[in-house]
């Protein structure tokens, strides 16, 4: 939980431990931890860099916690004026790169990227810079990159990312395939099948794309594809697909099952009489003991079930399925 300020875990647990007892010898300590007296002395070292721990001026060799709301405190003040500066360090080339790119070359809006790392580096990189959708069409085995391997798409959704992926029929036969669906739909991602799709693709944010140039004999290469009418061109064709596709959900037993998506259950028709109500996402979450981010997934899935794109279409929506009651409209 520390690693934020610089420590690592072994670093972390003596700290813990050293605050646990409030002050310490070198050999008593490594024995609680179950270290070599080295490294436990090592990793006090780097805790008196932090200002964590120091030894004790009454007696040589022990050492004493630095008390953990002053030593942490500080820290975390200088973590976050660290952050503030990069954040607008990054605005400002932002700024620059926008000023720059007004009247685009055609070149630059076009990257080519070479090689399995480089390939691999560089998808990492648009699901991390996320922050409102990921779209992608999954093809048959991949080249440079594995899901399992890659947990930004964890991240990203953790962040409130949505995803919406159609995978090929064929990744249904393959084991790894069948584990990073099921994975994929327990983080309420979005997915559909088709039985063939014309290539791979993800769209990160309607304004960046990636898409493969090379298949498995070659060194692997992609294109990412910046604003511009080649990427309207894949947005309509990722759209296309994604209408023409089935949709695929757990079933009771937390298997992948395709068919339509089932009806709202009763935690959706709670959220959504709320919402109709006036309250806000965060009144919703509190007021039935769900995370903000749980109900603002439900709406999207909501949304999604009924073809909507806004809030109030989906009010309407709600009243003509008869999912909640008229009555409760004002």
């Amino acid at each position: 939980m520390l690693g934020a300020i610089g420590l690592d875990e072994r670093q972390e647990s003596t700290y813990r431990a050293l605050v646990a007892i409030g002050a310490a010898d070198v050999a008593d300590l490594a024995h609680r931890l179950a270290l070599p007296e080295p490294e436990t002395e090592r990793a006090l070292r780097k805790l008196e860099r932090h200002g964590l721990a120091a030894q004790s001026s009454s007696r040589t060799g022990r050492w004493v916690a630095a008390p953990p709301g002053v030593a942490l405190g500080a820290l975390l003040t200088q973590q976050r004026h660290e952050l503030e500066r990069a954040e607008l360090a990054a605005a400002l080339l932002a700024e620059e790169y926008r000023a720059e790119a007004t009247e685009p070359a055609v070149h630059d809006l076009v990257e080519m990227v070479t090689g399995a790392a480089a390939v691999s580096h560089r998808f990492l990189q648009l699901q991390l810079g996320a922050g409102q959708e990921v779209c992608a069409l999954v093809t048959g085995r991949p080249v440079a990159v594995t899901g399992g391997d890659n947990e930004a798409e964890a991240q990203a959704t953790d962040r409130g990312v949505t995803y919406r992926v159609v995978i090929e029929r064929d990744v249904l036969s393959e084991p790894a395939g069948i584990g990073e669906l099921v994975a994929a739909l327990g983080r309420d991602e979005q997915v559909r099948v088709a039985e063939r799709l014309p290539t791979k693709l993800v769209i990160a944010d309607r304004a960046l794309a990636m898409v493969p140039l090379t298949g498995p004999s070659a060194e692997p290469a992609a294109l990412v594809i910046h604003a511009s009418g080649l990427l309207e061109s894949l947005l309509s064709l990722f759209e296309a697909v994604w209408r023409e596709s089935r949709p695929l959900r757990l079933d009771g037993r937390g298997a992948a099952a395709e068919g339509e998506l089932p009806g709202p259950d009763g935690t959706d028709l709670e959220i959504l009489s709320l919402l109709l109500a006036g309250m806000t996402d965060a009144s919703v979450a509190k007021q039935l003991d769900l995370g903000l981010r749980t109900v603002q997934r439900r709406v999207k899935g909501l949304m999604e079930l009924s073809g909507v794109t806004t809030r109030l279409q989906l009010g309407w929506h709600a009243y003509e399925r008869g999912w909640v009651a008229r009555e409760l409209r004002k």
